[in-house]
């Protein structure tokens, strides 16, 4: 399980919290063989060639050992293998294209001139620059669509856009196939008639006194910014902050407003934002108000008494006309295949109870602004839970059954995700603050270590009191969800754009700036487990940050100077451990300073492998010498794989002795001389241990449990590893205990170049 406890923690208290999951486990999985199937089928679509995805980011070919990939003809549909327990409703998207979606009316009446706008991801290659994109129909007909452009790949291909159509018509129970096919060139577009964008407005009284902000003002008052513009859609921002009557700004709330239009739709979406959120506004609090938003003359969202508290956010959307009804599914297969997402095994079926306790979850005051959705209030708490991993488990669930209900949840949490007190935006620039521009920046230290050598200036925020900034949550990076990069991904709003990026900055800037050596911005200070998900979410911000956004080299720059402090430290450094464990500070903290925890350290491995995945060449070598520590573990000489997933494994003699090198050296420490001795997975070592033959233990029938963790680390590994890789992976699979991830399948992650075998779940 992601088990959370540190070593200082009651072991009692984890070992019950722990059992309580495992057997909630084994139940859920006895009750899952009679659920009724929730899975109504994956879009299909062609497939791509992973050699080529793997060549155009790296610049060279898988292992000689992995066996050759498979590649579907794009004209035809892709063959996949679906378990006798998969109910095969799958819709198919219409030949020839680079990949599609599936479009469902939700309402009961047929639609007509249904808008749609979404957010794809492409491989290296697939959409070459200045390329054209037309959608196709089952019928041959043409539909067409506005691509705006927002990343691309080194060789200038389209890495990720924002699509939009409106669809002619839309039938209850007849999914529409629109396949992406790519044309020679680029189509001149015409500039859309801009439908009059609605009025809105946010009116909040606070103390007595009446604050507003109208967008309809903000657009006659200045230029506003453009996110979607073209024949189709356009969606404009503004911003400003909540003004009385007086025309006095308060100066700390702000609305932010993108009107998204439609023209021949003749609809148009508003997307309303309050924020309390100022990074260097003096006396930063709470603050409780009454709220309305108004938009084309209707109240869309009223709440009296909202405790709006300190450097967060919060969001409502609205539609002018007939709100389109529809869901739209993504091929699945694509963006594992186009590597902007972890190989997630799609032969895990996910549970329908699963999928309905989900959304039960996200339900009243947790799907309301200043909710925080399906998360967990306190990240820091011990245990295992859904928020944990290169996924959230709601954010995997949606991944693999692209249901609504988990879409909605992974939306709905990632909305949700601004209620965390962790937003710092720049009045000077008006974007979430970047370490670039303040490096001294922090909330923890003395003030006078945030002073600029340059400037002169103390760069501490201004503190924030506890009577006057309490919130019921607690924010950390050690148990950080991966709350915003899937639903910008798959949507292209900009709302979820900024999500990331606020907390990517705020990994980074949240320890001392001694520490993390300033604007270099290292992430080394944090515990394993919070390097690991800062990683993830710093790559992530890096990768699909749209290439014009100023935030782009920063990340880039930020992530690179961590690479390469991990680098000169562990991968090129010859006095670095064998083991190829993550050491550093206080990681050593178990067992009285002996022993690590290899669960936080694998988190650490698939984070790396994520950022192989998305290009980042530096993390090559990184990962190659990572791979060494869960590859070790299942097949290295003097060690037994039943132990691999063990709570704490030993790397050293005493607090002050050096780090192993070899798992030889490690594994007696680890479980005692008398289980070392034993026959590895004997009928003794299991008598020994209390467990089944080939149980690894470590809670292995659950799905968050301790050999969970260790398989997408494994999983990457193996990739890399060649024959010891496929060895590795092949006894991770003959263990007699594993998990359904039907109900939890944030860890269901496999090799790319292995095939998964059936009983992967």
């Amino acid at each position: 399980m992601t088990a959370c406890a540190s070593p200082l923690r009651s072991r009692l208290f984890r070992s019950i919290a722990l059992a309580l999951l495992s057997c909630a486990g084994a139940q859920g999985q006895a009750q899952d063989k009679h659920d009724p199937p929730g899975f109504v089928g994956l879009p299909q679509t062609g497939t791509i060639d992973a050699s080529r995805v793997v060549s155009a980011r790296h610049g060279d070919a898988p292992s000689r050992d992995a066996p050759p990939a498979k590649e579907t003809p794009k004209e035809a549909p892709a063959a996949r293998e679906t378990p006798a327990a998969r109910p095969a409703q799958a819709t198919a998207i219409p030949r020839g294209g680079i990949t599609g979606v599936v479009v469902e009316s939700t309402a009961r009446d047929e639609q007509s001139k249904v808008p749609v706008t979404f957010g794809q991801v492409f491989a290296p290659g697939d959409l070459p620059a200045g390329a054209s994109l037309s959608g196709k129909l089952a019928d041959g007909a043409a539909l067409p669509l506005q691509v705006d452009v927002k990343a691309t790949h080194p060789d200038g291909s389209v890495r990720h856009a924002v699509i939009s159509a409106i669809l002619p018509r839309l039938a209850p129970g007849r999914p529409l196939g629109i396949a992406l096919v790519k044309g020679s060139k680029g189509a001149g577009e015409k500039p859309a008639a801009r439908l009059a964008a609605p009025a809105t407005t946010v009116n909040v009284t606070l103390d007595g006194e009446r604050y507003s902000a109208s967008s309809e003002a903000l657009l006659k008052d200045g230029e506003p910014g453009k996110w979607l513009d073209g024949p189709l859609v356009t969606e404009v921002q503004v911003a400003a902050p909540l003004r009385n009557a007086k025309g006095e700004a308060h100066p700390h709330l702000a609305a932010r407003f993108a009107i998204r239009s439609y023209g021949t739709a003749g609809k148009a979406r508003v997307d309303v934002v309050v924020e309390n959120d100022w990074a260097y506004e003096p006396a930063p609090q709470n603050f409780t108000y009454d709220v309305e938003v108004v938009a084309g003359g209707k109240q869309v969202y009223a709440k009296q008494g909202l405790v709006h508290y300190h450097h967060a956010r919060w969001r409502v959307l609205a539609w002018t006309g007939d709100a389109p009804d529809v869901h739209l599914r993504h091929d699945t297969g694509y963006l594992i295949a186009s590597r902007a997402l972890p190989n997630y095994d799609r032969s895990v079926i996910v549970s329908d109870k699963a999928l309905a306790a989900l959304a039960a979850r996200y339900e009243g005051p947790n799907a309301e602004p200043m909710g925080i959705g399906a998360a967990s209030r306190g990240m820091p708490s011990t245990g295992g839970r859904n928020d944990i991993g290169l996924l959230p488990g709601w954010g995997a669930m949606y991944l693999l059954s692209m249901d609504p209900r988990a879409k909605e949840v992974t939306l709905g949490t990632a909305d949700r995700a601004g209620s965390w007190s962790i937003h710092y935006r720049d009045r000077q620039t008006g974007r979430p603050i970047s370490l670039i521009d303040y490096p001294y920046m922090t909330i923890l230290g003395n003030p006078g270590d945030t002073r600029n050598r340059k400037t002169g200036k103390l760069e501490v925020f201004p503190r924030c009191p506890k009577s006057a900034c309490k919130t019921p949550y607690a924010h950390d990076s050690a148990h950080q969800p991966a709350f915003a990069y899937l639903p910008y991904l798959v949507t292209g709003d900009h709302y979820y754009l900024e999500e990331l990026q606020f907390w990517a900055m705020y990994n980074v800037f949240a320890t001392n700036p001694g520490y993390r050596k300033n604007i270099e911005g290292l992430l080394l200070s944090h515990q394993v487990r919070g390097q690991a998900w800062s990683l993830r979410t710093l790559g992530e911000a890096a990768y699909i940050t749209p290439d014009k956004h100023p935030l782009k080299d920063d990340f880039l720059a930020i992530l690179k100077t961590n690479l390469a402090w991990y680098n000169a430290t562990y991968t090129d450094n010859p006095q670095a451990n064998g083991l190829g464990a993550i050491v550093h500070r206080a990681a050593a903290s178990y067992r009285k300073d002996t022993a690590i925890a290899p669960w936080q350290d694998d988190f650490f491995t698939s984070a790396v492998g994520h950022l192989v995945d998305l290009g980042f060449k530096d993390a090559g070598p990184l990962l190659k010498w990572k791979a060494k520590f869960p590859l070790a573990r299942m097949v290295g000489e003097g060690t037994c794989w039943l132990a691999a997933a063990n709570y704490s494994i030993s790397v050293r003699d005493s607090a002050t002795a050096p780090i192993y090198n070899t798992i030889a050296e490690s594994y007696p420490k680890t479980v005692g001389p008398e289980v070392a001795a034993l026959p590895c997975g004997s009928e003794q070592m299991a008598a020994a241990t209390k467990r089944k033959p080939g149980d690894m233990g470590g809670y292995s029938g659950a799905p968050l449990g301790f050999p969970s963790n260790l398989q997408p680390a494994l999983a990457y590994a193996a990739d890399i590893g060649g024959n010891a890789g496929r060895k590795a992976w092949e006894r991770f699979m003959s263990r007699s205990v594993k998990p359904d991830y039907g109900r939890a399948p944030q860890f269901a992650i496999v090799p790319r170049s292995i095939a998964a075998e059936d009983g992967a779940r």
